[in-house]
């Protein structure tokens, strides 16, 4: 089965749990787009929702598609948000940030009661580490914040755009891809990558994660 298709299926499973007066946190990636598709059909159809988005990306698009938006000036709690992850494993621990948003869905996934993931089969992994882990640091410095991850025994690089330059988040940092190897303890690496000063948060989802739904080949939905 095509990966498009995998996505739609998880995207669209996920958006059945969306009810009528809640505040929606929309994800950012391929697997989010589609769940941003499927909840603009619903309130063309009457569903009643407000959204707030991960990124610019995620805002603009559902914007176009006429969802109404909000921010976190006008409410306190996000009651779902549906987002896609790099990896999980079984026990949903995440790997985020693949679309250098992981600062922006971390801040929305710590706001929201119920988190939903939705991946497809090929982004379930024993154990996370085989995708880098984005790190969003601040640009002065980064040098020195990039060797103090260094030090934590990872191997590193500054992401850049498609022109060949530093990319740049929504919020004007820069991302450090770190290739820790296969990750034994997961909130220990997130803790000593947070403790680095410059580092302002990394792609480890420790304990987030409320329900991750799997899309499989054979056209099945599998809930972790």
């Amino acid at each position: 089965m095509d990966a498009t298709v995998l996505k739609q299926l998880a995207a669209e499973k996920a958006v059945e749990y969306v009810k009528n007066g809640m505040v929606v946190g929309l994800g950012t990636g391929s697997t989010a787009y589609w769940a941003i598709q499927f909840l603009a059909k619903r309130i063309q159809q009457g569903l009643s929702i407000q959204c707030i988005a991960t990124s610019t990306q995620s805002d603009e698009l559902a914007r176009s598609l006429g969802i109404p938006m909000t921010n976190f000036s006008d409410i306190q709690t996000i009651d779902i948000t549906i987002d896609g992850a790099d990896e999980t494993t079984n026990d949903k621990q995440l790997i985020k940030g693949g679309g250098a948003a992981l600062l922006r869905e971390k801040i929305v996934a710590a706001a929201t009661k119920f988190y939903i993931i939705i991946v497809d089969e090929n982004k379930v992994v024993e154990k996370l580490g085989k995708f880098k882990i984005p790190i969003e640091v601040v640009p002065f410095g980064y040098e020195a914040t990039m060797r103090k991850i260094q030090q934590l025994g990872a191997n590193t690089a500054i992401r850049l755009n498609k022109e060949g330059k530093i990319l740049e988040t929504d919020n004007h940092n820069f991302i450090i891809d770190a290739d820790f190897g296969l990750i034994e303890h997961p909130q220990n690496v997130h803790q000593q990558i947070n403790e680095i000063v410059g580092v302002v948060e990394n792609g480890l989802f420790i304990n987030m994660a409320n329900i991750v739904i799997v899309a499989h080949a054979d056209g099945t939905t599998q809930i972790l």
